[in-house]
């Protein structure tokens, strides 16, 4: 009963989070609508209505699959087999909690190592990916050598290619490198991922060199200048960089390095949980929302200061 009683807290506790996350976002689109009618523009007032009723159908339409993987998890068994399915639940049940804490707890890997594994993986892996992606593309822009250009279509030519056709090539790299059935296997290749560098790039070419020769006459050494004026003034491609990476590494399995069952992460173990059949079907729904809730707190954590710092950041010469 004890147990029940935190499990409830815990599902309150997350609901009113999401209550006062879906009050602060109601508060920004009535400022935005406020300030929408005020602008001078091209259209009409009904052509900004027009616009605002576009978006907020898109944004509903975007909505569906978040409102459907959150009944999931909390629907009885028959409810999750209903033809045609239905999104919102009809009689909710904590069961698929439940079952996911009793599978796991029976578990001779303790989830707190599987938690371990994807927090490590996830910060250390971002962390480098935007401190590299960064100096590289500030040596890139700022301080241009024979070749670079060449070297930057090279990058933009790794774009094309997906994670299935460049798995090979990294194990081949890891194996020889020693590296295989370790993180590090995860992580390193996380941080050479050309996105961060062609975003980061693209940024800077906006910082006017003018602002950096200023910086220079004044004093300040290369990683004062980096640090304390390339940094602050691209915060949008850095904030935009962390949501990418960070969703990818919580989301890996990391199963083509990863052959210890004690340095696997999270999504490994819930990806087997997934894959148990009907049976395990309920427990499966609630893995979707555990997944869930990482990806989408560090987006609505970072997401305003995208936008706030994307309508105050500009500088022009």
């Amino acid at each position: 009963m004890t147990q029940k009683r935190k499990v409830l807290r815990k599902i309150r506790g997350f609901l009113w989070t999401g209550l006062q996350a879906i009050g602060a976002g109601y508060q920004k689109i009535k400022f935005g609508i406020r300030h929408l009618f005020h602008i001078r523009s091209t259209r009409s007032a009904s052509g900004n209505l027009a616009n605002i009723l576009l978006l907020a159908f898109l944004s509903a339409l975007m909505l569906v699959p978040m409102l459907y993987v959150i009944n999931n998890a909390f629907k009885p068994l028959d409810e999750l087999f209903i033809f045609p399915p239905k999104i919102f639940v009809q009689n909710p049940t904590l069961d698929n909690i439940y079952d996911l804490a009793a599978i796991m707890s029976n578990s001779w890997v303790p989830v707190s190592r599987y938690l371990f594994n994807t927090f490590l993986i996830t910060i250390l892996g971002t962390s480098l990916h935007v401190l590299f992606a960064s100096m590289a593309a500030y040596v890139l822009e700022k301080h241009p050598f024979p070749g670079a250009k060449a070297f930057f279509a090279l990058v933009i030519t790794t774009l094309m290619f997906s994670a299935a056709v460049t798995s090979i090539p990294n194990f081949i790299i890891m194996s020889q490198l020693g590296l295989v059935n370790t993180q590090a296997a995860v992580i390193i290749p996380a941080i050479a991922a050309p996105l961060g560098l062609f975003l980061m790039k693209q940024f800077m070419s906006t910082v006017p060199d003018s602002v950096i020769e200023a910086a220079k006459i004044d004093g300040a050494s290369e990683i004062k200048i980096f640090f304390g004026i390339i940094m602050p003034t691209v915060k949008p491609a850095w904030l935009t960089l962390i949501i990418f990476s960070a969703q990818t590494l919580w989301n890996t399995t990391g199963d083509i390095y990863i052959r210890s069952e004690s340095l696997k992460p999270l999504s490994y173990a819930m990806q087997q949980i997934m894959t148990g059949g009907v049976a395990r079907a309920g427990a499966g729904s609630a893995v979707g929302l555990l997944l869930m809730i990482v990806p989408v707190t560090v987006f609505i954590a970072s997401q305003s200061s995208i936008v706030d710092t994307m309508a105050t950041s500009g500088i022009k010469e």
